[in-house]
């Protein structure tokens, strides 16, 4: 049994107790990256208590010779496709994908998600949507939604508060009036 499925077994129980789904699991290069998710999103509050247990159980266990790191996290904005799963889940989404060699056409592309299943996708690329590409799985090398993150600021920019404040210390700015008081 490899790596990932002995910690797969072992840390199913504690995520599911947490609420949490297992989005993916990961054993490459000495670290054992855990991705949990939920549709409304994961926060520290959560991924917290799910590391401290998930440590606990491995090292009672030992199911990694060696040393490791462990990463605990969520997917994220912009994350990873790469079971069947995945892809079914970000079906209607942006995606970035890199094919292999073996795939022919464009390499690197983006575009929408139309459809996924057991076999592989169908994704309508951005440059050419009249020409939807389907890949089986084997032929897709990387792959990711991508997440809009909106126009960009505009050039000069910055905080309304920090240029009030830059004007107000100016020495170019006007001095406000003084009250005289006279006593009498």
């Amino acid at each position: 049994m490899s790596i990932p499925e002995r910690v797969r077994i072992l840390i199913e129980p504690l995520v599911d107790e947490a609420g949490l789904h297992l989005y993916d699991l990961e054993y490459n290069g000495g670290v054992l990256r855990v991705v949990v998710d939920l549709p409304e999103g994961v926060g520290m509050a959560a991924i917290t208590p799910l590391t401290r247990a998930i440590s606990r159980a491995i090292d009672e266990h030992d199911p990694i010779d060696g040393h490791f790191t462990l990463e605990v996290s969520s997917p994220g904005l912009e994350r990873v496709l790469r079971v069947p799963a995945h892809f079914e889940s970000a079906v209607g989404l942006d995606v970035s994908i890199k094919t292999t060699a073996a795939a022919g056409g464009d390499r690197r592309f983006r575009g929408q998600l139309e459809s996924a299943d057991g076999h592989g996708i169908v994704v309508v690329p951005a440059n050419t949507p009249d020409q939807p590409r389907s890949l089986s799985y084997d032929e897709i090398e990387r792959a990711r939604t991508l997440f809009e993150w909106g126009p960009a600021p505009k050039p000069g920019g910055g905080s309304t508060r920090a240029k009030k404040s830059a004007r107000a210390d100016s020495p170019k700015s006007p001095k406000q009036p003084t009250k005289k008081v006279t006593a009498s």
